[in-house]
């Protein structure tokens, strides 16, 4: 059996021999830089303009620095492996406030939906940028995070599968309606080597994957399932599964994964939360676009900090107000915008569609395969 604990945490290719195996040997970019950059806006305002139609949302300001002591920035796993930079800054305090740059602002929103005034139904979408410095740097991993963070109030009685499937197929719609507008605005991007965009999304459950695949670790599983079916949502990450490990470390204190729930022909499931991962047809890959979820209750998210052993940020202000219900139920995620221009523009690396520092290791791989990053 192959290592599955490597691969729960701590995203990237791990290696640049194994990157370069991966990425392509007979890659031709569909567009010139600058194109490339005129489609990118275009899919960028489709893409705002459409969440905020399908699901209601209206775009707001987000912070690039949150204070260490409001507990409200995210830490992506559950195991502490990767860290936020922190800094003091407050020129002539006594008392400088420590700060932290954001991970995600996946927390922040949560608070901000009361801070805005939103009603069951309303919810707000971000511009968000970010800097997770613990990512291995390789062809769709960045220290540069940009995402269209969003945050929606819910209902008591909308907290279902039924509710969450819904929401997830209102975002496809919407990712998939701008990749059909590019392939119409840039009639280079409709290149017959590349298949249409999937258009519907295949639902399956995290243990059911694992029952398929006994022996594979998590992202082997998730490349056999998306070649069997182009363009996924995977249901309950973060739950421990059969084979004693979760699909994936899922921070405790965001998204439910510990709701029992019922699959469609009846069989007892966890988790209220899940990923959209497509196949890319340029790097012949998994690709992940989004992560996502109905968020915890003030019980669900005792149980998971208990189950992680982090009950103490319980005392932490975000936790404390959702245990005193000061803030309201919701549903969000976040949608990784190179990861969709990467997709929607059939590019092999992040690097064409996003500018940030990379590594000459990676560059000097790049290079004779015509993959040019911007920098």
């Amino acid at each position: 059996m192959r290592d599955k604990k490597a691969d729960l945490a701590g995203p990237g290719v791990s290696t640049y021999e194994e990157v370069e195996k991966i990425l392509p040997d007979d890659y031709e970019p569909l567009q010139t830089p600058m194109n490339r950059m005129k489609a990118l806006y275009m899919i960028k305002d489709y893409i705002e303009k459409g969440l905020a139609e399908e699901l209601n949302l209206q775009m707001v300001q987000v912070p690039l620095i949150v204070s260490k002591e409001s507990g409200v920035n995210d830490y992506l796993d559950r195991d502490g492996s990767r860290t936020p930079i922190e800094f003091n800054c407050g020129l002539g305090l006594d008392e400088p406030i420590r700060a932290q740059i954001v991970q995600a602002a996946t927390k922040w929103k949560r608070p901000a939906l009361a801070q805005f005034g939103c009603e069951v139904g309303d919810g707000i979408n971000t511009d968000m940028r970010a800097v997770r410095k613990d990512y291995f740097l390789d062809h769709d991993h960045s220290s540069y995070v940009d995402q269209w963070d969003w945050e929606k109030v819910i209902a008591t009685e909308d907290r279902n599968l039924d509710y969450l499937k819904d929401t997830v197929r209102k975002i496809w719609k919407v990712i998939r309606g701008a990749g059909q507008l590019v392939r119409e605005e840039f009639p280079e991007l409709a290149n017959e080597q590349y298949p249409e965009i999937p258009e519907e999304l295949e639902f399956i459950h995290a243990e059911d994957i694992l029952a398929k695949y006994p022996d594979l670790p998590r992202k082997e599983r998730e490349t056999r399932i998306i070649q069997e079916y182009p363009a996924v949502f995977i249901i309950g990450i973060g739950w421990v599964l059969e084979d004693g490990y979760p699909h994936e470390m899922r921070a405790a204190d965001y998204d439910d994964w510990c709701t029992e729930t019922v699959s469609e022909d009846g069989r007892p499931m966890h988790g209220l939360n899940g990923d959209i991962l497509v196949w890319n047809p340029v790097t012949k890959r998994r690709h992940e676009l989004t992560s996502m979820g109905i968020r915890v209750t003030k019980e669900t998210m005792k149980k998971q900090l208990e189950i992680t052993g982090q009950e103490h940020f319980l005392e932490l202000p975000y936790h404390q107000a959702i245990l005193n219900d000061e803030i309201p139920l919701s549903i969000g995620g976040g949608i990784g915008q190179a990861r969709t221009y990467m997709y929607l523009l059939r590019t092999a690396h992040l690097g064409e569609v996003t500018v940030t520092v990379w590594p000459d290791e990676l560059k000097e791989i790049c290079e004779p395969r015509n993959i040019h990053v911007l920098e």
